[in-house]
């Protein structure tokens, strides 16, 4: 498979790595100083771009991708608020493709898989109350990550109790129900993400703790592979069907 990484920091580079280790061959590698390079015939013959960027140049990747047909695995967050719409039109009536994931580890799949079942059985056990923490390294801009947000839309969906999910502040009183995210940044942590359920009597906790960003890479890689056989607006419930 013919891959193009857009975005050549640590992810990219071990991207990168990981898609060759795979037997695949990397075509094109844009970064912030050549950007022109998505004009170019290298970048076209890609079956595939990976792209792991910041989030307010996310959605000018995908428009330029798609515009040489080129289809799209993006790890990118922040970007869905204001176009996630536009983003759905391209790919259902536009015939483009993007696989869209907040966290492409499948040990975060399977967390993802067991905080819902969580969630659905604590929808009858009232007495416990959800929140969340999540812990990253210093350089990461955004918070909650989106990994939290899609944990958190996962409880909300299944916990009557919960019809939104906020940013925690400290001191700062919330409305019980909403489901609070505490975010704590932290050294060069790659990811920990906790899910609690608190009453009078005990504590029912699950956590995610990545080692690396190693499985995330390997995840993108992965999704590349699906990608390239599938059409349309992916995400990771399509790949792991559990």
């Amino acid at each position: 498979m013919k891959i193009a990484l857009i975005g050549y920091g640590k992810m990219g580079k071990m991207i990168e790595q990981i898609a060759k280790d795979r037997g695949h061959e990397i075509v094109s590698i844009i970064d912030i100083d050549n950007q022109q390079d998505f004009e170019s015939e290298a970048f076209a013959s890609a079956d595939v771009a990976i792209e792991f960027t910041a989030p307010q140049a996310a959605y000018g990747n995908f428009q330029k991708a798609f515009a040489k047909n080129v289809k799209v695995v993006s790890g990118s967050t922040g970007w869905m608020k204001d176009h996630a719409e536009d983003v759905k039109k391209m790919c259902k009536e536009g015939g483009q493709t993007l696989f869209w994931a907040s966290n492409f580890s499948v040990g975060v799949a399977v967390f993802s898989a067991v905080n819902r079942y969580l969630a659905k059985i604590m929808n009858g056990f009232p007495q416990y109350d959800a929140h969340m923490e999540e812990t990253h390294h210093i350089h990461k801009i955004d918070a909650p990550s989106g990994t939290a947000i899609t944990l958190a839309e996962g409880i909300i969906e299944n916990l009557d109790r919960k019809t939104d999910w906020v940013k925690g502040q400290e001191n700062q009183p919330y409305d019980p129900q909403t489901l609070r995210i505490d975010s704590l940044r932290r050294g060069e942590v790659p990811g920990i993400h906790t899910v609690r359920y608190d009453s009078e009597a005990d504590c029912i906790t699950i956590t995610h703790d990545a080692h690396s960003r190693k499985g995330f890479a390997l995840g993108a890689v992965l999704a590349a592979e699906y990608t390239k056989e599938h059409q349309g607006l992916l995400t990771i419930s399509d790949m792991f069907n559990f």
